[in-house]
């Protein structure tokens, strides 16, 4: 243990192993494309605490989560590791803004007002309470064709034809700051299409919003497709971690 992190453990030289084959393929991707390197955040869900520390040692900065539950407990565990920031990119309900406000640096899948409103109010909480930074606000968007023309977002994020009315609302709201767009191509669609759709959404959301310049897109199957397409931050759990443990 070093600064109280592992290290030299069979688990780390096998998470550091992973890590360089992915930041391979994303220079390898990005060079291939003419582009800057994206950020990565590395999706921890279902995996210990331990590993984030792990990954921390190993120069990760940047974690995903899903699941409020598991993420607060996580956050709470690793509150001595200076610098690490929590993206929460799963579906948020909103009584669980709060919670999120305490641990999150940004939040990826914004996809409704109420939740907006929710999270403006708990930020503002926070900050007086204990003082916080804004925070930051992706839209998660539908690229499914099928929802798209059924005029039905659902699960899958907001709706393309909602996103100026949904923009407007987090560029006024109090505590947050709207950075961007998010989205997760469908399944069984091709990937660089999707991604493609998605680019060009995010020029027209930049004419209106110039701050909204971030494309969080890609995950271990399809990071080329969206490092090609302009992504600026990559989702990766499976190929940096592996399969998730066993539950229980």
């Amino acid at each position: 243990m070093e600064h109280g992190l592992p290290t030299g453990d069979a688990r780390t030289l096998e998470l550091a192993e992973r890590l360089e084959r992915v930041r391979e393929r994303i220079a390898a991707a990005s060079a291939a494309a003419g582009r800057g390197l994206p950020e990565l955040i590395v999706v921890t869900k279902f995996h210990p605490a331990a590993d984030v520390a792990r990954l921390y040692g190993l120069g990760v900065r940047q974690v995903g989560e899903n699941r409020d539950q598991e993420a607060s407990a996580k956050a709470a565990e690793l509150t001595a590791l200076e610098g690490l920031s929590w993206h929460f990119i799963g579906q948020l309900q909103s009584n669980k803004a709060k919670s999120v406000v305490r641990y999150a640096t940004a939040v990826h899948s914004v996809d409704r007002g109420p939740l907006v409103a929710a999270l403006s109010k708990a930020v503002l909480a926070e900050q007086e309470a204990r003082g916080r930074a804004d925070l930051e606000v992706l839209l998660q968007v539908n690229l499914d064709p099928e929802a798209i023309a059924a005029g039905a977002g659902g699960r899958g994020g907001a709706l393309p034809d909602e996103l100026p009315a949904l923009a407007g609302q987090v560029a006024v709201a109090p505590g947050l700051r709207l950075r961007g767009l998010m989205a997760v191509a469908p399944l069984g669609a091709d990937a660089a299409e999707a991604f493609e759709r998605l680019h060009r959404i995010s020029e027209l959301l930049r004419r209106e919003h110039p701050e909204a310049g971030l494309l969080s897109a890609g995950m271990s199957h399809d990071l080329e497709d969206a490092i090609a397409c302009g992504a600026t931050h990559l989702r990766i759990g499976t190929d940096v971690l592996g399969p998730r443990p066993p539950m229980g």
